[in-house]
């Protein structure tokens, strides 16, 4: 194994054990019972890979995040703080409210859940995962921004700096996955989305490994997101598809197999992004679930002795997640390539 690869990997799993102590632990209600409760594995691994109204930062510290939420009274904002820890009942303008499960409901006067007004109830709070989105956008903006100030400032000249460092990166993109699936005339069309997708992905499967803020969530691994990305790939194939496309599908070769190849290629056409979809959203959630689950034994046998043999499987997946991190971004960029280059692939008629 590469020695810096095994540096960072062990730098990861020291974090991700600090980071599983900084967890914060729920609360139910407002109690003051300060009973020892048993550590629940679980909820520690179902809190990190789920979305959250508030982001932990250490120990009982977290930061909160913005409730937004429209109700049949009217739109009411209010910091998420005031309902930590879980369970404690905030009163609002238009109603009260509190967390359970993550969740927004509504409450009555006496702190029970009022289920006809939870139903009205549309949240559009920023959560952790939407802080991400935006955090990885900045980043985005400021990398492909500086990099191409750099080269209108430097034409003819050796790049340098951050310039130099992705330059490697963005000609991998565009050499070995968009011009290879779409062709050297028509790659560039595609090539702003394919290095954002590319980029988008990769930062945030990097930053998902970071146990502590501003790391330590599971974007890529939430399946609206990978969703979302799959739906703009299908519309970029289908709204970019050229008649040879098309025909292929609804004008099947031999003709009378229409009755059988039409419904499948019709169902191609939606699995492809269902594909890119669970393919990015399961690779990365099972690697979070079984790193935490590694770290977990620890604390699950509460001996000292399981801590080596399970730090050393968590250098060994971390090892792992590095490289899956790189390796989910491509996949999911040299598909999105292919599936664009099968849409617009011209067809030359052979010559007799």
């Amino acid at each position: 194994m590469n020695l810096k690869l095994f540096r960072i990997s062990l730098f990861c799993a020291f974090f991700s054990i600090a980071g599983l102590f900084s967890t914060p632990v729920k609360a139910e209600g407002n109690t003051t019972d300060t009973t020892k409760k048993a550590y629940d594995a679980k909820a520690t691994i179902l809190e990190h890979i789920g979305d959250s109204h508030v982001w932990p930062i250490i120990a009982e510290k977290w930061l909160p995040l913005p409730v937004i939420v429209y109700t049949d009274k009217g739109l009411e904002s209010f910091s998420s703080g005031k309902l930590m820890p879980e369970g404690t009942v905030y009163k609002g303008e238009k109603y009260s409210y509190k967390l359970e499960e993550n969740k927004i409901k509504a409450v009555d006067a006496s702190g029970n859940i009022d289920e006809a007004a939870t139903k009205k109830l549309k949240d559009f709070s920023i959560t952790r995962n939407v802080v991400s989105m935006f955090m990885t956008m900045a980043i985005l903006l400021i990398i492909f921004l500086s990099i191409a100030g750099s080269y209108k400032k430097r034409v003819g000249k050796a790049p340098k700096g951050l310039q130099s460092f992705l330059e490697p990166v963005i000609l991998f993109v565009r050499d070995d996955i968009a011009i290879p699936n779409i062709g050297s005339v028509k790659a560039h069309r595609f090539l702003p989305l394919l290095l954002t997708i590319f980029f988008f992905i990769l930062i945030n499967n990097l930053f998902g490994m970071i146990p502590f803020f501003p790391g330590g969530y599971n974007l890529t691994g939430n399946i609206a997101v990978t969703a979302v990305l799959s739906i703009i790939i299908f519309f970029v194939v289908n709204l970019n598809g050229n008649k040879h496309y098309w025909k292929h599908i609804f004008v099947p070769n031999p003709w009378w197999l229409f009755f059988i190849m039409i419904p499948v290629e019709i169902v191609g056409i939606f699995t492809k992004p269902i594909a890119l979809m669970i393919r990015l959203f399961a690779n990365i959630t099972a690697g979070h679930i079984l790193i935490l689950s590694l770290i977990s034994l620890i604390f699950i046998f509460k001996t000292i002795a399981v801590a080596p043999v399970s730090i050393v499987f968590v250098v060994f997946m971390d090892a792992i997640e590095l490289l899956v991190a790189f390796l989910q971004a491509y996949i999911f960029t040299l598909l999105a390539s292919l599936f664009i280059g099968m849409a617009i692939e011209e067809h030359h008629s052979e010559v007799l």
